[in-house]
């Protein structure tokens, strides 16, 4: 709990330092809090906190996702500064909220309780109904922060229909009294139907198909940068609160849940796919390149073992580090060419060749290709899978294949155009090329030695 309180004390001086020079310091505020939270993620949790652990628990998971998503926060403020260049009078505000929406995860990651598991959702997503929408002069970040808000309304309806549902039959809130009823109790309908309730709620939250039909308008409208938050920290969250309660809450009935999952992933691979052929929008078409990630990591909930969590953290880290490194490259163009389709990419690669390696290795290894850490990540979760359902690999195997002539295809624009649409002089700067050198050599080092990721974060 130390670290939550470290990240919104940091949220608030951010928020307040907007006072003084237009929000100008708010970013440096950020980045000094994150570095000192992700310190004392790696110390035992204090002695005091020991009281709320029938609320929330600050375990080796929770501290272990903690820091991938501090990690990734980071990385983000690093290049908000170009990103957000245009929002000359209310940065402050902007970096506040990505600040309280962390919160709200790291709450996620260590719940204990239906009611905390609530509060961490709501405290994740409702600053991110003002992120969608805070380019105000455009018709399509308004647009994203009114569906957002729609369908996260709604999505909060089955969530507490299904928790309401839960306490009536189980009569607790606390997440291992709800596991002891689900074993004693497997065959109790009401229970089943509030467990499928949330879990339709979650597939909402993580953007499942067809449960997805928010995410590629929303990613589109909002600002690029938000867009990279909530492809990555946010899937962070939401994806390991889903595998948290899955797994936890309601393992003592995953026979009436498991199919219902296996058919969930069929749909997001295949649909996910098929629309992610069919963009010629670079940002819509990694929207749907981040719904199909989802359906890959939800295989992890079949040959479960004791390596699931680590697996599920290996993977999130590499994909979001991916994330970042793809979009910091549109950041960048759809700075100088005001779109985001292809064309727009036209001969990147002659202009800013550190950008178009950062994109090319970060789009390899969302298709994971090997050498890369997308590789070890699918490859791991794929291994753990196969015995329990091989047909779901199969059906990832060739959704990856599908995948890969997507992300060739801005490569192949990048690199190989036939005329250069780049004639500026501008250049990128300093910070933005050693952020992208960092994902270029941690994405490469993950794939070839995946071992440096247990060392990095302390396991």
């Amino acid at each position: 709990m130390s670290v939550l309180i470290i990240i919104f004390l940091t949220a608030v001086a951010a928020l307040f330092a907007g006072v003084f020079e237009q929000g100008k310091f708010s970013r440096y505020i950020g980045i000094l809090g994150l570095m000192i939270a992700f310190y004392v993620s790696f110390l035992p949790e204090l002695s005091f906190f020991n009281q709320f652990q029938h609320m929330y628990e600050f375990g080796a998971n929770a501290a272990l996702f903690t820091k991938i998503a501090i990690v990734t926060t980071i990385l983000i403020f690093f290049i908000a500064g170009f990103a957000f260049s245009n929002h000359r009078n209310h940065q402050s505000e902007l970096y506040a909220l990505m600040l309280f929406s962390l919160c709200g995860g790291v709450i996620l990651f260590g719940f204990q309780n239906l009611v905390t598991l609530f509060l961490g959702i709501e405290i994740l997503s409702i600053p991110l109904y003002v992120l969608a929408g805070s380019n105000k002069t455009d018709l399509r970040s308004n647009e994203a922060s009114i569906k957002y808000f729609l369908m996260g309304a709604f999505a909060t309806g089955f969530l507490l229909f299904g928790v309401a549902l839960i306490y009536g039959s189980s009569g607790s809130f606390d997440l291992y009294t709800i596991h002891e009823f689900a074993i004693n109790n497997p065959k109790n309908l009401m229970f089943n139907l509030g467990a499928i309730l949330m879990l339709v709620a979650l597939a909402f939250k993580v953007s499942l198909a067809p449960f997805h039909m928010w995410s590629p308008d929303v990613y589109q409208g909002s600002p690029s940068l938000i867009t990279a938050f909530m492809m990555s920290v946010v899937k962070i969250s939401a994806f390991f609160a889903f595998f948290k309660l899955m797994t936890i809450g309601f393992i003592g009935i995953n026979g009436e849940w498991i199919n219902i999952i296996g058919v969930l992933i069929i749909i997001t691979l295949f649909l996910a796919n098929v629309m992610g052929l069919a963009q010629s929008n670079a940002k819509r078409m990694l929207a749907y390149s981040s719904v199909s990630h989802v359906g890959y990591l939800t295989l992890i909930f079949y040959g479960m073992n004791s390596l699931s969590s680590y697996n599920l953290a290996f993977y999130l880290f590499a994909y979001s580090l991916a994330t970042v490194g793809v979009m910091m490259c549109l950041i960048w163009v759809e700075k100088l060419k005001r779109e985001t389709s292809y064309n727009a990419f036209k001969g990147l690669a002659h202009t800013e060749p550190i950008l178009a390696v950062v994109a090319t290795v970060s789009l390899l290894s969302m298709a994971g290709i090997p050498l890369t850490a997308g590789f070890m990540g699918k490859f791991a979760i794929f291994a753990q899978a196969i015995d329990k359902s091989p047909f779901l690999v199969l059906v990832a195997v060739l959704g990856s294949a599908i995948s890969i002539a997507y992300y060739l295809r801005l490569i192949m624009v990048m690199f190989f155009p036939k005329e250069s649409s780049f004639k500026t002089s501008e250049k990128v700067s300093m910070t933005y090329n050693i952020v992208a050198v960092f994902i270029i050599f941690a994405l490469v080092a993950m794939g070839v030695f995946p071992d440096l990721f247990a060392k990095q974060f302390g396991l």
